[in-house]
């Protein structure tokens, strides 16, 4: 599917990047892929001055790493980084949630309430995705901390990397709406604790359903199919 967020009259540099990010995301440009400055301005319509700028911006976020004789290629996490991340993600984003326990607005609630009312009827897919990500993104922001804030952007970025999002497995779906339900009953209830442990626990089950996709990714070794 496209991508359902509007195009915007972003710089050519801006959009090269935000183009490129929504292929890492989607799995179109996978680790380890090249990153050709030529090719990717004609795919994109534009001179490749813009193109070299969204490169750029992509190594600052760590999303890409220069390969000798291979140029600018996304980045390549091994399993250790990937639970170290979801390490991070889950001491980051309960951190969150027990602070919006504390500080959301009945207004900020009603939010995020809504947004899990929409993830409840949503299709699968890209719907589903971007709902999850407002859904998170409410409940940072009701935290009131900026420097939360930027520490869970980083991390989101690097996250980018493993493609296509866990949401799109349907029981993972269907798992994560439950936990979602249980983390926004702890923030109406205004108990800090259990916003905490919620949430947490639902980072866990994600990191658990990423590493299965990995597993049920990867090609099996030749001969190992009849053990």
């Amino acid at each position: 599917m496209p991508d359902p967020a509007p195009k915007l009259d972003l710089p050519p540099g801006q959009d090269a990047y935000r183009q490129i990010v929504r292929d890492i995301r989607t799995g179109t440009l996978a680790p380890g892929d090249r990153l050709t400055e030529t090719d990717l301005a004609a795919r994109f319509g534009i001179s490749r001055t813009p193109v070299r700028e969204a490169i750029r911006q992509l190594e600052a976020d760590g999303l890409v790493v220069h390969t000798p004789r291979l140029g600018a290629t996304i980045r390549t996490l091994d399993h250790s980084e990937i639970s170290e991340l979801y390490e991070m993600r889950a001491v980051l984003e309960s951190t969150s949630a027990r602070f919006a326990a504390r500080a959301a607005s009945s207004v900020e609630l009603a939010e995020i309430a809504a947004i899990h009312a929409a993830m409840s009827a949503a299709p699968s897919g890209d719907d589903l995705y971007r709902l999850n990500r407002q859904f998170h993104a409410a409940i940072l922001d009701a935290a009131r901390n900026r420097f939360l804030l930027r520490a869970v952007d980083s991390v989101q970025k690097t996250l980018l990397i493993l493609g296509r999002s866990t949401m799109e497995q349907p029981d993972r779906a269907e798992a994560a709406l439950a936990e979602h339900g249980q983390v926004l009953a702890a923030l109406d209830a205004r108990d800090e604790d259990a916003a905490e442990r919620a949430m947490r626990q639902h980072i866990q089950n994600a990191h658990a359903a990423r590493l299965r996709q990995i597993r049920d990714a990867r090609p099996l070794e030749p001969g190992t199919d009849d053990l």
